[in-house]
């Protein structure tokens, strides 16, 4: 390890334990201020102050002239992303990347650059205040700020934010992507369904790893033709994978060993039970289903998604699942769950079979 990685390292640990030996009073008025941190992270990846900061600590005046802003302002933004460990001020006043900063970067094998991006995006801050409204009514009120449905507000107004969201959801599948191929006992299976699986970055990672495994992705026309490069016509894996057009939610013409649904289960709880449904009519008796989901419980990373069940709130209406409402709601459909194992800190799989015998 470097100097600077150990700089970087001891800079977000002491952060870390600034937090726990925070008096309560003070803590509050830091959590009623946490927009201040959130707008700050969004001010320094848009002026590319994570990708301007190499390996090597920098003085203000140089990165300010990288990034183009004035020194004084820049320095004053940096000293409040310091104090939740993200950069650090050294000792001479040059500043330095810590664990968190580094990851704001592009070219960063785990980045968060676009996910930083799309959770501060400029519709945000105009539906945030109003979740009492959301809690109160128990139902999204994007409609009600924008004038019409989330997903088309980001369609015909927000081209941009649009980008920003396909960007974020690569990025995040790409890496979550890896962590399901290490995780998954493919034994005895031969073909596998990635049922609204996006690009298909999961079923790309287990056909890499799985050499004689078939596979299929099916999710919206769209979404199905701008597939993974790896699964079109002409890639490494295309001789193996079958790209099907559909919607899960009204029926899924798709025969495999294995079905998987990642993070499509968090609208209304309808189309939740149809999906579900779909899957069991099409797997039939014995059939494997992996749903793979953010639960609100028994997790490392509670504040990220409870945060994202919030926002699903205000924007569609949806939810993210504790384990026993995914469970109940699994069973009811019909499959049988047994073992539940966490993924990552952010996800966690649901094993379970086709009730029935075979």
């Amino acid at each position: 390890m470097t100097l600077t990685e150990t700089t970087s390292a001891d800079g977000t640990a002491n952060a870390a334990r600034a937090e726990a030996a925070t008096p309560p009073a003070m803590r509050l008025r830091e959590l009623v201020f946490g927009a201040a941190c959130a707008a700050a992270v969004r001010a320094a990846v848009r002026l590319g102050v994570p990708d301007a900061l190499g390996k090597d600590p920098s003085p203000v005046d140089e990165l300010a002239a990288m990034v183009g802003t004035a020194p004084r302002q820049l320095r004053r933004l940096l000293l409040a992303l310091a104090s939740y460990g993200v950069f650090e001020e050294q000792a001479d006043g040059r500043f330095a990347h810590t664990e968190m900063s580094r990851m704001l970067r592009k070219d960063s094998p785990n980045t968060l650059h676009y996910i930083a991006l799309w959770c501060t995006e400029p519709w945000t801050w105009e539906v945030w205040p109003r979740l009492d409204e959301a809690v109160r009514g128990g139902r999204n009120i994007f409609p009600e700020v924008f004038g019409k449905e989330f997903f088309e507000y980001l369609h015909d107004d927000a081209r941009e934010s649009a980008r920003v969201f396909d960007r974020a959801m690569t990025a995040s599948s790409r890496q979550s992507a890896e962590d399901i191929a290490a995780l998954l006992d493919l034994s005895g299976v031969g073909s596998v369904a990635d049922i609204g699986g996006g690009q298909g970055h999961v079923l790309a990672a287990l056909l890499e790893k799985h050499p004689e495994l078939q596979g299929t992705l099916l999710d919206l026309p769209k979404v199905v033709a701008g597939a993974d490069p790896r699964l079109r016509e002409g890639g490494p894996l295309a001789a193996r994978a079958r790209l099907v057009p559909g919607d899960c939610r009204v029926d899924i013409p798709v025969a495999a060993d294995l079905y998987i649904i990642k993070n499509i289960l968090e609208w209304d709880d309808d189309s939740t039970r149809r999906t579900l449904r779909n899957v069991v009519a099409a797997g039939g008796a014995g059939t494997k289903v992996i749903v793979i989901e953010n639960l609100v419980d028994d997790t490392p990373s509670m504040r990220f998604t409870t945060a994202m069940d919030l926002l699903l709130l205000l924007n569609v209406g949806g939810q993210k699942h504790t384990r026993d409402s995914m469970v109940k709601l699994m069973t009811e459909a019909g499959l049988q769950v047994g073992e539940v194992s966490p993924v990552n800190a952010y996800l966690h799989a649901l094993h379970s079979t086709v009730g029935g015998a075979r």
